[in-house]
């Protein structure tokens, strides 16, 4: 059972945000990762940094604490540059990364370089491209390819990770395509529950939903003659029935965990609370249940 949290990058580095890091490492989180977008749904005309520069500042404050992105996508990102960010990120921060992926949507960053927003099909295409592409970067030292949205000739990525092989993949999924690249690239999977249920579900129908997810997952993992259990499970809250719940109480937390947990979920993780918004939440909760939650479910 692992307890880590997501910290939107809404706050200055020396007015607040710098701290928010700092506390997420006391509280004893497992890994604190950030969203990986250039702006993102109602924040979009507030501050928003980016991911890579705010990991590497929270690299260098903190020691102990994993950090990530959850997620990065192609929707604005090529292998050949994001490897040589993540080998760098990976070195400073002593093999902390684990880098949270997924296919993208079709949100304000589909669009912002430009382009017309990709169908889900051709988002699934260039997510089947960019995963194998990006692994081969990260562990090999040159590499060339020519691929249909992407290609490389003779990117060096030296000295490589500091994790070896490379660092982990946490792969975003629940289509048959997704899952399939997390069975055969990802040392993790990640869900945020069944979308469709997100407004009028029940949280028994999500968990249902989490539960027939693993089983695809598994049935992925068995076409490839892979063990699923070498998966770790990340459950992103928020985006499930009732997201305001888990936050509500410890009894709260500890139900919701409980329940998923016993899916095979292994790591859950929790938005940190801004004021004001979405994600606002009593901040002493919060505490409470990054301090004493998991030793409730022990």
């Amino acid at each position: 059972m692992r307890l880590s949290t997501v910290i939107l990058p809404v706050r200055r580095w020396h007015d607040g945000g710098r701290d928010e890091w700092l506390r997420a490492e006391e509280l004893g989180f497992h890994t604190a990762y950030t969203y990986d977008h250039l702006s993102w749904r109602t924040f979009r005309d507030g501050p928003w940094f980016g991911a890579v520069p705010t990991l590497t500042a929270a690299a260098a404050a903190t020691s102990r604490m994993r950090l990530g992105t959850l997620v990065t996508s192609p929707n604005f990102r090529h292998p050949v540059t994001l490897a040589k960010d993540l080998i760098t990120l990976d070195d400073v921060s002593n093999g902390r990364i684990t880098l949270g992926i997924g296919a993208g949507g079709n949100g304000f960053d589909a669009t912002a370089l430009g382009q017309q927003a990709w169908t889900p099909r051709e988002r699934a295409d260039r997510f089947a491209e960019f995963v194998p592409l990006l692994d081969r970067l990260l562990t090999e030292e040159a590499v060339t390819f020519e691929g249909t949205f992407y290609s490389a000739v003779e990117a060096r990525n030296i000295p490589g990770c500091v994790q070896r092989p490379r660092l982990p993949f946490a792969v975003a999924a629940t289509g048959p395509r997704g899952l399939k690249l997390a069975a055969r690239h990802g040392q993790a999977w990640v869900t945020t529950g069944d979308p469709k249920l997100f407004e009028t579900g029940t949280p028994d129908q999500s968990v249902e939903a989490i539960r027939g997810q693993i089983k695809k997952l598994g049935e992925a993992c068995d076409d490839i003659g892979r063990d699923v259990d070498e998966l770790d499970k990340i459950l992103l809250t928020g985006f499930t029935p009732e997201p305001g719940r888990v936050l509500e109480s410890l009894d709260s937390f500890v139900d919701f965990a409980g329940r998923h947990f016993e899916l095979g979920v292994t790591e859950i993780v929790l938005h940190a609370p801004i004021p004001a918004s979405s994600f606002a939440a009593d901040r002493k909760v919060f505490e409470q249940i990054a301090t004493e939650g998991l030793a409730q479910l022990r």
